[in-house]
C-alpha cells in the first residue's frame, strides 16, 4: 500500500508561481513512474505531467507545456510539479498518482494509487 500525500497549494494571480510536492510512503518509491492530474470542477479528472521510475523519461500535456516542470528526487520520495506563469483556467484539484510508466498514467491505463489532492485557485 502506498500513500500519497499532495501540498503546496494554494491561492495566487494569473501570472504567478506554484510548487506543488508529493510525498510518498508505503512503498519502493524508485519502482513507480509518477503522475500529476487535476480536476476543475464540473470537469473530468486530466492528466497534466509523468515521469519515469529513473526521472529520464518526461511527458506533459499540451496546454502545460512550457509552463508546468516535473521532477523527481528519489532519495526524498518525493515528487514535484513547479507551476509558473499560471492561468486562471489551471484552477482545480491537483492529484498525484503512481502506476507502472509514465505513458500509462498519461493515458490512464493504470494507475495504482490517488494522493487526496490539493486546492490551486488561480485568480484573474
Amino acid at each position: 500500500q502506498v500513500q500519497l500525500v499532495e501540498s503546496g497549494g494554494g491561492l495566487v494571480q494569473a501570472g504567478g508561481s506554484l510548487r506543488l510536492s508529493c510525498a510518498a510512503s508505503g512503498g519502493t518509491f524508485s519502482s513507480y513512474a509518477m503522475g500529476w492530474f487535476r480536476q476543475a470542477p464540473g470537469k473530468e479528472r486530466e492528466f497534466v505531467a509523468g515521469i519515469s521510475r529513473s526521472g529520464n523519461f518526461i511527458t506533459y500535456e499540451g496546454s502545460v507545456k512550457g509552463r508546468f516542470t516535473i521532477s523527481r528526487d528519489n532519495a526524498k520520495n518525493t515528487v514535484y510539479l513547479q507551476m509558473n506563469s499560471l492561468k486562471p483556467e489551471d484552477t482545480a484539484v491537483y492529484y498525484c498518482a503512481v502506476g507502472p510508466s509514465a505513458i500509462g498514467l498519461q493515458k490512464f491505463e493504470r494507475i495504482d494509487y490517488w494522493g487526496q489532492g490539493t486546492q490551486v485557485t488561480v485568480s484573474s
